[in-house]
């Protein structure tokens, strides 16, 4: 796959001597004696505590991703008796994967929005589906309030993910870069196990799944406040034709010594770029194509390796298998937690590849476990061990890199003048294939 300079953003570039070689250059570690913007080591590089706030703010969207998706797992049945469609378990699926259906048709504009009114405005529109979503699901009286409610909340998952991939992305210093986008995942891993003990007295309480519900609006409210006043994308500020405004942008986050280089390097990336009409023809049929598929498949070979099972049903799951569902589901928290944090350790040490290659591994041998278990070959109570084991080391490697690599790989690879539009449309390859 050949990338060529006109069509990478510098300002998302990884050290490398040549650009002929795209999806391997990013696996090399990004030595600290370069800048992100390729200054020399005489001035070193720009300090990650300037970023770092506006990157923790962004990732609530991921935060609230995880919580809406582990929100129903121990308050389904809670939900389905009070709602009157226990037993049924086409209306549980329904109540399940109907946000992966809205999150399907927000991931499809989430580019478009992202390029109209910026990235920090995104992710303020992304909050307001989700606190409207989660209100309705909170006061439901029927199953059809019930999913529209989710379905709101399902647009704005779709939205939240694919703009905090790009924003991380454009605002952190490329040596810090991987690092900063498996926050992501970290706090997607946060959010599930905050879903999880919040709903631990659902079966004893009657009625407290609604304020499990109610409890996620008020980090869509605090992600929408604080976005007011974080930093703008200066990629998207000066792909608008504000570049004054960039380089007000670029002082924040990098500091007043490397906003020249940046812009410089910026405007040598960009140029040509705004003269050409972006058409999404050219991320199916044009020479963004091998991209897309490579980013499309990952994110369906990613769903595809069962992980929602797990976030969605761990609940049912163990109940069946004879383990008290609150330790196992705090167990997979922790599992799911302890990938993120590794991945983050060793996402800019050993690239995105090596992580990829050993995390897609990692969860071929758990599946070997869940096979084994159910074989005539183990005991019962063996078998109950062998498939929890299994479980939990298939979400402890998801973590790893199957889950934080593709979004981060893909708004790295892309040229600035596609990369929202291009990352959309993998996404919503990611929620059908969910769904």
């Amino acid at each position: 796959m050949s990338m060529r300079g006109r069509h990478l953003d510098a300002y998302s570039m990884y050290k490398r001597g040549t650009r002929e070689h795209g999806f391997d250059a990013f696996d090399k570690e990004q030595g600290p004696e370069r800048l992100l913007n390729g200054v020399g080591k005489d001035i070193g590089v720009p300090s990650w505590k300037r970023s770092l706030r506006h990157v923790l703010v962004a990732t609530l969207s991921s935060f609230l991703y995880g919580y809406h998706l582990g929100v129903v797992n121990e308050t389904l049945e809670s939900i389905s008796r009070d709602l009157g469609f226990h037993g049924d378990t086409m209306a549980e699926g329904l109540v399940v994967s109907t946000c992966l259906g809205g999150a399907f048709v927000g991931s499809l504009f989430s580019g478009l929005i992202a390029d109209g009114v910026g990235r920090r405005r995104a992710l303020q529109l992304c909050a307001l589906p989700m606190i409207i979503g989660a209100s309705m699901s909170a006061t439901a009286k029927s199953l059809w309030a019930m999913l529209l409610g989710r379905l709101f909340v399902g647009t704005g998952m779709g939205i939240g993910p694919a703009v905090a991939a790009l924003y991380v992305t454009e605002v952190s210093p490329a040596y810090v870069r991987g690092t900063y986008g498996s926050f992501t995942q970290i706090a997607t891993g946060l959010g599930l196990m905050g879903s999880l003990f919040i709903g631990f007295p659902a079966k004893a309480i009657e009625g407290w799944w609604r304020i499990c519900f109610w409890a996620s609006v008020a980090p869509a409210a605090i992600l929408a406040l604080f976005m007011e006043f974080s930093v703008e994308s200066p990629h998207w500020l000066f792909k608008r034709g504000r570049a004054a405004d960039a380089e007000a942008e670029f002082e924040k986050l990098l500091g007043g010594p490397y906003v020249k280089s940046a812009m410089a390097e910026l405007s040598k990336s960009d140029r040509g770029d705004e003269a050409d009409t972006f058409k999404f023809s050219e991320l199916l049929y044009g020479h963004h194509r091998k991209v897309v598929f490579i980013g499309s498949t990952l994110f369906a070979l990613q769903q595809l390796s069962g992980i929602n099972a797990v976030f969605y049903f761990s609940s049912t799951v163990f109940e069946t298998a004879g383990v008290p569902s609150e330790s196992a589901n705090m167990c997979v928290g922790i599992a799911n937690l302890l990938g993120s944090f590794v991945a983050m350790i060793l996402m800019d040490r050993l690239g995105r590849k090596v992580l990829l290659i050993g995390s897609f591994s990692g969860m071929v041998l758990a599946m070997f476990l869940q096979i084994t278990s159910a074989t005539s070959l183990v005991s019962r109570s063996s078998g109950v061990y062998l498939s929890v084991g299994g479980m939990l080391l298939s979400v402890l490697t998801f973590a790893i890199g199957a889950g934080p690599v593709p979004s981060i790989l893909l708004s790295e690879m892309f040229p600035g003048r596609v990369r929202a539009n291009a990352v959309s449309v993998c996404m919503a390859f990611h929620w059908v294939t969910s769904f």
